[in-house]
């Protein structure tokens, strides 16, 4: 049968724009569908005008500093609809890039949503496509539980396009999305309170690391309602302030509540059932190590995936995929050692294996930690600190695992991402002479491990 493409791809997030191009620039025919703007999250909604945000509020701690340093300043003030809207105007400008990508590299962009028909027919707005194989890079979107009154609360997609700042913002949730928009908010001037279920943020990071950034944010004057979970969401003539009431029996009044409890794939509605395409537990696409799922003829790769929800992670199954299927260079994603990094203020960044890890995976650790007030802070009494933590197997001298809280913490652990991905050992990092006056150098000049914790009499018997 002639199909009207080689490749189709539903979704044109990063992941689903790299695999096309990289097919086409392999001479495959290909076509990509997207039923919003090209880009995707992090392009769109997520990581792009979520750091651009971030930027506009560390300006306040600048000023805050600036004093010290001999500048004289009148009182700052702050516009949030010339922020909202220069970020917006930088969002319309990437979309027009992402667009300009696909047509430089020959791919045809159908404008709509896209449903599998059958295993190789795809129907985009009443349009029939046909295609040999398929991608599925449809990726995530954040959930609000069903309870009373979520109609009154707000996604981080909604943030980006509020018509006035908050006075008063609770933010539900402990994750990455939480924390960072708890900066961003609290740094443009908002009183920001943080709900979560547990006692700490960032569950799934290393445990010195979440201590670190949760006192950080509690000290910067962020309220942590922590064990705390939202029962129901009461308006008063259905509009702010808002009372929301938690199942401990408590009450609290805010302006805004923020939802940022996690995300689910982007499997609803678009006939994967129809095609043999299974879901795991999650509901995302199960894949195997290849990116294909259970239909022989269709794969998925990013956020739909739920493998590791990240930009780059994304873009590299999505190449991987177009070189093994169509540039005959059959290649896994690895996604061992991916460094990652979370915009808090102050910022976490890592790479490789958390303490917690290690143990259960390696054993004897030596582990390695340094804190410290930056320099930058000594002039203008600031308190926040630096955390750095290094983690070596004891066996082969092979650091498994870089941590750091603190000011360009994802810029430093970005350059010791290679160094771990190349096996660097201790000696290695020791050998290297350090940049000084720096933060980076504490890497390489942490000489004294900390002592290592005592068996348990369960694990000596």
């Amino acid at each position: 049968m002639a199909y009207d493409y080689d490749l189709f791809v539903i979704g044109a997030g990063s992941g689903g724009v790299r695999a096309s191009r990289i097919a086409a620039g392999h001479g495959a025919r290909v076509g990509i569908c997207e039923d919003y703007r090209v880009g995707g999250t992090c392009v769109i909604r997520g990581c792009v005008p979520k750091k651009l945000l971030v930027y506009g509020s560390k300006f306040a701690h600048e000023f805050e500093d600036a004093a010290a340093y001999g500048w004289t300043l009148a009182a700052p003030g702050h516009s949030w609809p010339i922020l909202r809207d220069n970020v917006a105007k930088e969002v319309d400008r990437l979309n027009g890039v992402y667009i300009r990508l696909l047509e430089g590299a020959g791919v045809k962009l159908h404008m709509g949503r896209g449903r599998l028909m059958d295993r190789h027919t795809i129907d985009v707005g009443g349009t029939t496509i046909t295609a040999d194989k398929l991608l599925v890079a449809t990726g995530g979107h954040p959930v609000v539980p069903d309870i009373p009154g979520r109609q009154f609360a707000i996604t981080s997609n909604e943030a980006f396009h509020l018509p006035a700042l908050p006075k008063r913002i609770a933010i539900v949730g402990g994750g990455y999305i939480a924390v960072e928009f708890a900066g961003i908010f609290h740094g443009l001037g908002s009183e920001v309170a943080i709900v979560l279920r547990r006692d700490r943020v960032l569950r799934g990071f290393d445990e010195e690391c979440r201590a670190a950034v949760h006192d950080a944010l509690k000290a910067s004057g962020i309220t942590m309602r922590t064990e705390t979970q939202i029962a129901r969401i009461e308006a008063t003539g259905g509009k702010a302030p808002f009372i929301v009431h938690t199942a401990q029996g408590g009450s609290f009044e805010t302006d805004l509540v923020m939802y940022a409890t996690g995300r689910t794939a982007n499997t609803a509605g678009i006939g994967l059932e129809k095609v043999g395409v299974q879901l795991d537990k999650a509901g995302a696409i199960a894949v195997d190590e290849w990116s294909k799922t259970t239909a022989p003829n269709i794969w998925a790769v990013g956020d739909v995936t739920d493998r590791i929800n990240l930009t780059p992670v994304a873009i590299m199954e999505g190449h991987c995929f177009a070189d093994t299927e169509f540039g005959k260079r059959p290649r896994k994603p690895d996604h061992r050692d991916v460094p990652s990094a979370v915009f808090c203020q102050p910022e976490l960044a890592n790479v490789g294996l958390t303490e917690e890890e290690a143990r259960l995976r390696l054993g004897e650790l030596r582990v390695f930690t340094t804190a410290f007030r930056p320099m930058k802070y000594t002039l203008s009494g600031r308190q926040q600190r630096t955390f750095m933590k290094l983690i070596v197997e004891a066996a082969t001298d092979r650091v498994v695992g870089v941590h750091m809280v603190g000011d360009d913490a994802a810029e430093l652990i970005q350059g010791l991402a290679v160094a771990i991905k190349a096996g660097a050992t201790k000696a290695q990092f020791d050998a290297t002479v350090g940049i000084h006056p720096t933060a980076g150098e504490e890497f390489v000049t942490m000489r004294t491990a900390r002592p290592e914790p005592a068996p348990s009499r369960q694990a000596a018997e």
